[in-house]
């Protein structure tokens, strides 16, 4: 079973509306028994109406008419078993019910037609985000590798998060990111700087100037996707769109890694029960704001040894919260979980982010975990 499929399981607590139902048909039912008991002046009828209202918001037009249905019964038993049908208070009461289950029934259908148009539009971006965001390898020279996505809670849209691996003739370069925004914008954002790095990754020998070629690219994706037809807002924020990126260069033959930052949050490196903070000593601004801000990508040079595991993660990890709204310590729960493989440490991390969260993240996450095997011979 794959992670993605795993940390679906891990979500799953959702309640079918046939257990739901129980709720208003209980209702219905206390209300009668004791609607048919009560004193002549004490009518409880209008009771009955808060039955497939409840039901509405859970269920469908079939299932809500229903339970509206029952309701008109059960109060058509409480008339009978009173002062009779023509009672002309048990009229009104009845044809109230009946009313208001036709409005709820209705409003059911609408919810219904909009939350599956929902699904359609999730499914279509969620397809489009899958197939510019390919699984890493899981071996590439002497790293091993395992990379993960997490969709935010249901109902959230899709995000630009994004990761890429490419390899070269002298080692390994990676790219994590977070492009500015949600929807299909985002997804064709990072799909515009997925594409830029698998074709840029070999051609490049120094990694400032792939990081400089990638911001050439996304001020480039921002023109392309402006259209004249757009209105003021659309247009100003495409103008305003950024990526923010770690790009990597990890050797074959050296014990070490080059990090080029562009305001994305640092990389955790584990090592001996502790992770280190791989902070930039010249961070550069995101993608796509460099060349307003005239500045050239520095890289910095970080140890990397055997044993060594690489996690890089994207915002929506570090800034998930708990109930009580304080942000998820991955750097300190991050240095527990050594000694295991990489597709282990993110199932770790994966658990313990949505258990912390409450089992719903606020925005989507991608985590990438990268391990240096001992070197052969």
């Amino acid at each position: 079973m794959g992670i993605r499929q795993w940390t679906d399981g891990l979500r799953d607590g959702t309640r079918p509306a046939s257990a739901l139902v129980a709720v208003p048909v209980a209702l219905i039912a206390v209300v009668t028994v004791v609607g048919i008991n009560v004193p002549p002046d004490v009518h409880l009828g209008p009771f009955l109406a808060a039955a497939p209202a409840l039901t509405a918001s859970f269920a469908g037009p079939r299932l809500t008419a229903s339970v509206g249905l029952l309701a008109v019964l059960a109060q058509v038993i409480v008339a009978v078993n009173r002062s009779g049908l023509t009672d002309p208070n048990h009229m009104f009461q009845i044809g109230a019910l009946v009313l208001i289950s036709v409005i709820v029934t209705i409003f059911a259908g609408l919810r219904e037609r909009n939350a599956a148009e929902m699904v359609q539009l999730r499914t279509v971006a969620e397809a489009a985000q899958r197939s510019v965001l390919r699984p890493l390898p899981v071996r590439s020279g002497p790293l091993r590798l395992a990379s993960v996505y997490l969709a935010a809670e249901a109902g959230a849209q899709v995000g630009g998060d994004l990761y890429a691996a490419a390899r070269t003739a002298r080692g390994t370069r990676l790219i994590i990111g977070d492009v500015r925004g949600k929807g299909l914008d985002a997804v064709s954002g990072a799909a515009g700087v997925l594409g830029a790095f698998r074709a840029l990754a070999r051609q490049e020998e120094h990694l400032p100037d792939l990081a400089a070629r990638l911001e050439t690219s996304v001020a480039a994706h921002r023109i392309d996707s402006l259209n004249e037809n757009d209105d003021w807002s659309t247009a100003q924020r495409i103008a305003e769109d950024f990526v923010t990126a770690a790009v990597l260069d990890i050797p074959d033959a050296a014990h070490e890694l080059r990090l080029v930052s562009c305001g994305h949050p640092p990389p955790l490196l584990l090592r001996e029960g502790r992770a280190h903070v791989l902070g930039a000593a010249e961070p550069g601004p995101p993608l796509g704001v460099g060349t307003l801000a005239g500045t050239r990508p520095t890289e910095d040079v970080f140890a990397f040894r055997p044993g060594d595991t690489l996690l890089l993660y994207t915002d929506g990890v570090t800034e998930a919260r708990d109930l009580s709204g304080c942000f998820y310590p991955l750097a300190e729960r991050a240095a527990s979980w050594q000694g295991v493989e990489p597709g282990q440490l993110l199932e770790l991390v994966c658990a313990d982010l949505l258990r912390y969260a409450g089992g719903r993240l606020g925005d989507d996450a991608a985590v990438v975990a990268v391990e240096r095997l001992p070197d052969a011979g």
